[in-house]
């Protein structure tokens, strides 16, 4: 997740007043020395740190705990205010009509960006296009339609034409019937005049009712520029962060946000163009916290099951728990699973297990867990359609075959098995509950099995 390094420092240094009943000055400043120290590895401008930090400080010993509050949670709810108010709001973007202009050097992720972002508003029930407009860098124009394609959007550019604003112009009028339409600019290794010149010259034709600032979160120190100068050119309403999956620091998108006196709009977390997610502020420093984001699982968990994969058009989650469970409806569970997005970024949303749990556990473990799925799904390629059907009929000689055809193990084709007999046990005394069972038994048992899914 984005500043990951941050909220595993912060976590730590609030970790260090367990026990504690009373803060001292002595404890406040420790704290936030280590909160210091954390901004600034994370690529947050120095005086914002400075502002950050004095404020918790001031804040943690004049304002009174709560009854009944630790120490810990006093000042962490003192960091969370106070991180939330730096983040500010998410960027205003209702659900209208409207023209989205991208700014950012090349390199910063506005192609996709502008595809995720049309995907985004066509999840919302708005019919989108992307006009592609950069005539700069080579391969552009393929790269935007191959994007929007897989977005499912409509799409306008002009593969040899050198007229930026005239593609501008013209996309306009053909993208006419559009609610929302999203305009791709050009980039450049740095800020040029004639990169500004540019965007001012497209900005001028397109009349947006919002400017966007892409910035890769790995871009440290250099937003502060950046935004500036094109904050000054056309006006920045909002910053989209892109790459977000990696290791970047992120705090140079902080710098950003504070020097144009914008805010947030998107996340771009991932590689495919449903990658991205509606900055939310709470949620968003939450997660940094170790506190989990509901908000944004739910909205994980709501496209897992709206999205479906091409055979299974048909399947209907309520009839497996109404008939046999069979390795077809495990294989569907598991791809729900995939379309949720990695599984750190799905753990980092759920109280109690991401940010200080997440950190206890080993560098591969999630990438382990996500590799397990993918083995799983090679193994039931190499099954029969009755063996999918009907698990029970697999026996050795069956499981030395599979794991031959799938180039795994046989240990992983028992490991799939008793994936699928754990479900299978789970089914069935959700069948019987119907039929009278009693529901605490029931829980009784579930939590007797053991062992987490997956």
């Amino acid at each position: 997740m984005v500043l990951d390094d941050l909220g595993s420092s912060l976590r730590g240094a609030l970790d260090r007043l367990h026990g504690t009943s009373r803060l001292s000055e002595e404890d406040v400043d420790e704290i936030v020395k280590e909160i210091q120290r954390s901004l600034l590895q994370a690529d947050v401008d120095v005086s914002l740190v400075m502002e950050l930090s004095d404020s918790i400080r001031e804040r943690s010993l004049d304002e009174e705990p709560p009854a009944g509050t630790s120490a810990r949670d006093h000042v962490l709810r003192i960091v969370y205010e106070e991180l939330v108010a730096l983040v500010g709001d998410s960027t205003d973007l209702p659900l209208e009509r409207q023209t989205i202009l991208l700014a950012g050097l090349q390199g910063s992720g506005k192609t996709t960006s502008a595809a995720k972002l049309a995907w985004w508003f066509t999840g919302k029930g708005l019919s989108t296009a992307v006009i592609q407009t950069d005539t700069f860098r080579p391969g552009a124009y393929e790269q935007a339609e191959e994007m929007a394609g897989r977005a499912e959007v409509d799409f306008y550019g002009e593969a040899d034409a050198d007229d930026p604003v005239g593609i501008a112009k013209r996309g306009l009028e053909e993208a006419e019937h559009a609610d929302v339409r999203i305009v791709d600019t050009a980039g450049r290794h740095a800020l040029e005049d004639d990169l500004i010149q540019e965007i001012e010259a497209i900005e001028s034709v397109v009349d947006p009712d919002h400017n966007l600032l892409v910035l890769d979160a790995a871009i440290g120190q250099g937003a502060k520029e950046q935004a500036a100068q094109f904050d000054e050119a056309i006006g920045i309403d909002g910053v989209v962060i892109t790459k977000l999956d990696g290791t970047a620091k992120g705090g140079g998108a902080l710098t950003a946000v504070n020097e144009t006196g914008s805010s947030i709009a998107f996340l771009g977390t991932g590689e495919t163009v449903q990658d991205v997610e509606r900055f939310e502020p709470s949620g968003f420093i939450s997660r940094l916290l170790g506190m989990g984001d509901l908000q944004q699982l739910a909205e994980r968990v709501e496209r897992a099951m709206t999205e479906t994969d091409d055979d299974a058009e048909d399947w209907d989650p309520e009839d497996m728990l109404e008939g046999e469970f069979t390795l077809h409806d495990l294989r569907h569970q598991m791809n729900a699973m995939g379309r949720m997005g990695p599984l750190d970024q799905v753990m980092d949303m759920i109280p109690g297990i991401g940010g200080g749990l997440m950190d206890q556990l080993p560098d591969d473990a999630i990438d382990v867990t996500q590799d397990r799925l993918r083995r799983f799904e090679y193994v039931m390629d190499s099954m029969t359609e009755a063996e999918l059907d009907d698990p029970s009929v697999i026996g050795q000689s069956r499981i030395q075959r599979i794991a031959r055809g799938s180039g795994t193990s046989e240990e992983t084709v028992r490991e799939l098995l008793q994936q699928y007999r754990m479900m299978d046990r789970a089914i069935q005394q959700f069948q019987s509950m119907g039929q009278g069972g009693d529901m605490q038994r029931m829980m009784k048992q579930l939590e007797g099995q053991g062992g987490d899914l997956f």
